[in-house]
């Protein structure tokens, strides 16, 4: 039975109900299941009313008995109101089986007639309430759904704290919301089951407020203005929405350096607060709300002489928060500074601004208020926005900078000099280093409507371009346009050409012809005196001619890093300390590829520059991983993808990273999400270069969860892709060694030995050691599938040493596994336990894992791949696999055990077994076994 009052739930809970409180449900959904309550708890807004309907919704069906309260503050002072909206359905089914006068008392307090009081009926009514969920709970279990408590009458609070305490193992569960502040709900815990689950609902980050958005329709919104949201709500789900209602109804988006417009409904939220205060100390709190860091020392610069007094009658109001050191005045919460702005009139606002461009001592920040003081075009103030520009992007701020430029060209005149597009450009730029691409493509358009200046266009059509990221084929119409704006100027057409570079790679998956557009762009970039252009031109026809296994990649690499060099570019993640960095690892020179890549990471950040910043976290994640640092490198690729998420930036390449290291040290199954995420965004980009890397990922996730058969299509595809390419260096990828012991786990050890001998063909070529040292590990394993037992031993030893020398501890794990996996059941030393130390040295827990189910499965069990071909006529016929995989069946192996000692699969047996029969005539496992006892019997 469910009783329902005024509280009506969809039959499941939509997902934007529970965006970014995943693991929180989680744990609270456990916590019911095993027969506990549950507390949330957080301030208003948070998102606990849906999280506890949502819960409600998927936990309630469980219940026989479902009660419900949801209390208003208007209506807290009428006594028993919340046990009537819980009891009173089910009064009829309970009121007879009570004493008469726990019944009397009961009805009383639920009808109103009687006048019951807790004073005059206190016992019998708290007992009633204790019989009434044990009456209920006698039929089937029973949930208590309260929502608010902070507005339950007190009667009604005191009887269920009271039957709360006393309930012990009777199936009665609550499950309530309430509203605190800070960590204030210890005595709504009090009131609650000895067992109940306290979880706290905390803001949301930046990436669940965007996800929040996009779910509920806001999907235009710049990212620039969704951190303006996140920033403003405080991360509250409920107000980040109603901003993004409010822009989304608002025709005319809020110009660079202006608040965002605040909705009525959030206003009312604080503006009764507000009226509390003096004239006086709501002007103080004005010039706090429009200072970037406001003190008590720059109000009193600002004018305001009281300013102590006026914000500690703002602290007592609860509109500041209280800071017993420090001089920062901040507020209780970002919207009461919004909406305090936003209700203020124009000219107050600009009195405030006015005043702290002279009080505010960064020269930044007194840019920017004078800015927001001043109406129409002033060349004095362009002028001095145009310098806080460049301070700000000298100070690694470029979003700031990209700010700074759209006021610059909001205050200078159609003829100033720089005019307004100048600035424009700047900003446009500045937005793209920041990774704002859709408010950097935005100014770009705008300029391009009537720029008529050839080089004003190109830098346009560059930010158009760079903004596009991977998905360079939907720009396709930019560059027969660019090409014609570029005449026959070769600074203008090499930046042309570099682009044209890079479509030729990830649209057209041309390695050749994108090396030819580079070095052209290049020989351009040289004659026109653009040593920048010509460097970045270098720095790509050198990362091209290294993936293709060129002979000209060290010398175009030494070209790139001549002097003079350019600090953009040697920190630019297309730039030269990139392209050595890839050299660097492709080479197995692991401690010099870390130190370059964190050198250039540090020097990103300080300057601001976020695209870059992602790649090269997702680089530093890579050198981890490939050294064996299989935690570190998992924490490092995770914080890559969150960056990425968070700035739209690079998501493919870091969910292909993340996807590896998640397989290595973290998830498996997050692994195998992680590279469908990442192919399915290059598929989607026409991106072919990152699709194969994507791909790899996948088919390694694939191997490591035991799927050896999607590891191969997977992989085979990769081969495909890159032969197509014209990839020919194989430490580009590192998937060749996978792709050969999958093969080999399924029962293909032929095709194994051609991906090893073609690779390594490749390799000796281009002196790759560590990916000889692998190709050696899975050629051991097909010598093991085809019955040299002895010669994959003596190599899997010589090269888990090798692999050692060279740095790579994962590899060299992997190769401890598997001959400890070939030593199984034969005479000497016969322990994981070496596999076990360097996996667990690693962090590698996945492989771990493998290593302890591996130990469970081989103690007592006979060698893996020792049993001999028998020499029967009927078997001559059987493929290698197949006669292994006969011989272990006539010895009495099951197909588990089969599956173990020959590395593949327990579907791989079972194919195995279907063409062993279909070759032998014959039908089961009996008949091979009988083969045996007439071959015995001779």
């Amino acid at each position: 039975m469910t009783v329902r009052r005024d509280f009506k739930e969809p039959a499941r809970c939509r997902p934007d109900l529970v965006i970014g409180r995943e693991e929180l449900v989680t744990a609270a959904r456990d916590q019911l299941t095993r027969g506990g309550s549950v507390l949330l708890h957080g301030p208003a807004g948070i998102g606990k009313s849906t999280v506890l309907r949502a819960l409600a919704a998927d936990y309630g069906e469980a219940a026989r008995t479902v009660l419900r309260c949801s209390a208003t503050e208007s209506e807290s002072h009428l006594p028993f109101l919340a046990l009537a909206d819980l009891f009173g359905l089910v009064l009829d089914e309970i009121s007879d089986k009570l004493p008469a006068a726990q019944r009397t008392a009961l009805e009383s307090a639920l009808t109103g007639r009687g006048e019951s009081t807790l004073q005059r009926d206190g016992l019998a009514l708290r007992l009633a309430v204790l019989s009434a969920l044990r009456i209920l709970a006698a039929a089937g279990p029973v949930l208590l759904v309260a929502d608010d408590l902070q507005w339950l009458d007190s009667a009604s609070a005191e009887l269920l704290g009271f039957a709360a305490r006393r309930l012990g193992d009777t199936p009665v569960q609550l499950l309530c919301a309430v509203r605190t502040e800070g960590q204030e709900y210890d005595r709504h815990l009090r009131a609650s089951p000895p067992d109940t689950l306290a979880v706290r609902l905390n803001p949301l980050s930046r990436n669940q407020v965007s996800a929040l958005l996009d779910h509920r329709g806001y999907t235009d919104l710049p990212r620039s203005t969704v951190r303006e949201i996140h920033r403003t709500s405080g991360g509250n789900p409920l107000f980040a929405l109603e901003l993004g209602r409010a822009l989304g109804e608002n025709p005319t988006p809020p110009r660079p350096g202006e608040p965002l417009p605040v909705p009525t409904s959030l206003r009312a939220l604080v503006l009764s607060r507000l009226d509390m205060l003096s004239d006086e100390a709501r002007r103080t709190l004005l010039v706090a709300s429009a200072g970037a860091r406001p003190t008590l020392a720059l109000l009193h610069a600002a004018g305001r002489e009281n300013a102590e007094a006026e914000t500690a009658q703002a602290a007592a109001l609860g509109l500041l928060a209280t800071e017993p050191e420090g001089p920062a005045v901040r507020f209780a919460h970002p919207l009461i500074s919004a909406a305090l702005y936003a209700e203020a009139p124009a000219q107050e606002r600009r009195a405030a601004h006015a005043a702290l461009s002279t009080a505010a001592s960064d020269p930044i920040e007194r840019a920017r208020n004078l800015a927001m003081a001043t109406t129409g075009t002033d060349p004095e103030v362009a002028a001095r926005l145009a310098e806080a520009a460049a301070l700000a992007r000298d100070r690694g701020a470029p979003s700031v900078a990209a700010s700074l430029g759209l006021l610059a060209a909001r205050h200078t005149p159609p003829d100033g000099t720089p005019g307004p597009d100048e600035h424009r450009l700047c900003a446009a730029e500045d937005a793209i280093t920041a990774g704002e691409v859709d408010l950097a493509r935005d100014i770009a358009r705008e300029v391009l409507t009537r720029a008529t200046v050839p080089a004003d266009r190109i830098r346009a059509w560059e930010v158009v371009i760079e903004a596009a990221g991977q998905a360079l084929g939907d720009v396709d119409a930019v560059f027969p346009q660019a090409l014609a704006d570029a005449g026959d100027d070769p600074r203008l057409l090499a930046l042309v050409h570099y682009h044209l570079a890079w479509r030729k790679l990830i649209v057209e998956g041309d390695f050749s012809e994108a090396r030819q557009e580079a070095a052209h762009a290049a020989e351009l970039a040289a004659r026109g005196g653009d040593r920048r252009t010509e460097l970045m031109a270098l720095s790509f026809q050198s990362s091209t001619e290294t993936l293709m296994g060129h002979p000209n990649a060290p010398a175009t690499i030494k070209q790139a890093m001549r002097e003079p060099q350019d600090p953009y570019v040697a920190c630019h993640h297309n730039g030269v300390g990139a392209a050595r960095f890839r050299w660097l690892m492709m080479s197995d020179q692991l401690p010099e590829a870390r130190s370059t890549i964190t050198a250039l990471l540090r020097e990103v950040r300080r300057r601001g520059m976020v695209e870059s910043e992602v790649h090269f976290q997702r680089f530093l994640a890579e050198t981890e991983l490939r050294s064996g640092h299989c935690g570190r490198a998992l924490d490092l690729a995770r914080e890559s993808l969150r960056l990425a998420r968070d700035s739209g930036i690079g998501l493919g390449a870091s969910a292909m990273l993340a996807s590896l290291a998640e397989a290595s040290g973290g998830d498996v199954g997050q692994a195998l999400a992680l590279a469908r995420e990442a192919a399915g965004r290059a598929d989607e980009d026409g991106d072919q270069m990152y699709l194969s890397r994507a791909l790899a990922a996948l088919g390694h996730a694939q191997f490591v969860a035991g799927d050896a058969a999607g590891a191969v299509g997977s992989l085979r595809r990769v081969r495909e892709l890159e032969q197509g390419l014209g990839i020919t260096d194989p430490a580009r990828g590192r998937w060749q060694g996978d792709l050969a012991e999958a093969l080999v786990r399924v029962g293909e050890p032929g095709e194994a030995q051609d991906v090893i001998a073609v690779t390594r063909e490749h390799a000796l070529r281009l002196n790759r050691e560590s990916v000889l040292a692998v190709l050696d590990r899975a050629e051991a394993l097909v010598r093991a599938a085809l019955g040299d037992h002895e010669g994959a031993l003596s190599r899997l030893t010589f090269v888990q040493d090798r692999l050692a020398k060279l740095g790579y501890g994962l590899e060299e794990a992997r190769a401890a596994f598997a001959l400890a996996r070939l030593r199984t059941g034969r005479p000497g030393p016969t322990s994981y336990d070496e596999a076990a130390r360097l996996f667990r040295r690693c962090r590698a827990l996945p492989w771990l894992r493998q290593v302890d189910e591996a130990a469970a499965q081989g103690a007592g069990e006979p060698s893996a791949v020792t049993a001999q071909t028998p020499p029967s006529d009927a078997l001559a016929g059987l493929a290698a696999m197949e006669r292994q995989v006969a011989a272990l069946v006539m010895e009495g192996a099951t197909n588990r055990e089969i599956a173990a000692r020959l590395f593949i699969s327990v579907k791989t047996v079972e194919a195995t077994l279907t063409r062993v029969y279909r070759k032998l005539g014959i039908r089961s496992r009996v008949d091979i076994v009988r083969l045996a006892a007439g071959r015995h019997a001779k």
